[in-house]
């Protein structure tokens, strides 16, 4: 059977150090990702409302 682990320290120390940067990068996304959640929401909130006040004026329903 093959063992799963590095045989030597410095195999260690690069595959800690991979793990380290992906672990990094998927944070970065993260945060990215949570940064730019408020900016789309009030977009398509904005372009919704536009569409209904639009749908509204051109089939003369009242507003709910």
């Amino acid at each position: 059977m093959v063992c799963c682990f590095p045989s030597t320290p410095k195999k260690l120390a690069m595959t800690v150090g991979c793990f380290l940067s992906g672990a990094a990068l998927f944070v970065v996304g993260m945060h990215y990702s949570y940064v730019n959640v408020a900016p789309q929401q009030a977009r398509i909130k904005a372009r919704n409302d536009f569409v209904r006040d639009r749908l509204r004026k051109k089939y003369g329903k009242p507003n709910p």
